[in-house]
């Protein structure tokens, strides 16, 4: 259970982020949603959405994350979801791919820590979980630039984890393909059976916010459905 815990979902309004922020709400947190996109969730007692944020921007991603602390007092949890996929070989690709890539998956995971960590560590057991890759664990053809943004993803998480051990748990899920309309679409040959649900994933990611992980930091784990 997570009763009265505060927790910050990035990336809230897409396929992941919303299972994932539900299931914090059934499980009795209070939870505020940052994305780029506005959400059309009204708010109440246990649910705020920041809407329009641009997280690869640091002045942004304090401005957000202050919101919630002023508005729960508090913030136990960050949940760093928000991030983006692209197709493209090295030879082939532009350079201005890397960066988008980077900027959208390094970038908005750093600034969303770096400006969560002082309500975190007054939390007493405040938690970073991080959305990494098994693809960046040994990239294929085409997925160089996103490969290699998820993997500065898992350098983060093992950094910030050393840096604050004892004080906050950082870890990482590294997901292999995620079962969600968009992949279906795009892989409609696929074994769908194959990839790991949004729900399951959820689960990895509530287990590593909870006070049962409070020993487990600098984890990166795998979560690869049945591949």
């Amino acid at each position: 259970m997570m009763d009265g815990k505060v927790v910050v979902v990035t990336g809230a309004s897409g396929a992941l982020g919303k299972v994932v922020a539900e299931a914090a709400l059934a499980r009795g947190a209070r939870l505020a949603g940052v994305d780029h996109v506005v959400s059309q969730i009204a708010p109440s007692a246990n649910r705020i959405e920041l809407g329009g944020v641009d997280l690869s921007n640091a002045t942004a991603a304090k401005t957000a994350m202050d919101a919630v602390a002023a508005r729960f007092g508090r913030i136990d949890g960050l949940v760093n979801i928000a991030g983006g996929f692209a197709f493209e070989t090295v030879a082939e690709g532009d350079s201005d791919t890397w960066q988008r890539m980077y900027a959208l998956n390094v970038l908005t995971a750093l600034n969303a820590s770096r400006a969560a960590l002082g309500h975190l560590a007054a939390s007493g057991a405040g938690r970073i979980v991080n959305v990494g890759a098994m693809a960046a664990l040994q990239a294929n053809a085409g997925m160089g630039p996103y490969a290699a943004s998820k993997a500065g993803v898992h350098r983060l998480t093992e950094a910030l984890a050393a840096e604050w051990k004892g004080k906050i748990t950082v870890n990482a899920v590294l997901s292999s393909i995620i079962d969600t309309p968009a992949n279906r679409a795009s892989m409609p040959q696929a074994d769908f059976g194959k990839w790991v649900t949004p729900h399951e994933l959820a689960e990895v990611i509530l287990f590593l916010l909870s006070d049962a992980a409070s020993a487990v930091t600098g984890t990166l784990l795998p979560v690869s459905g049945r591949m």
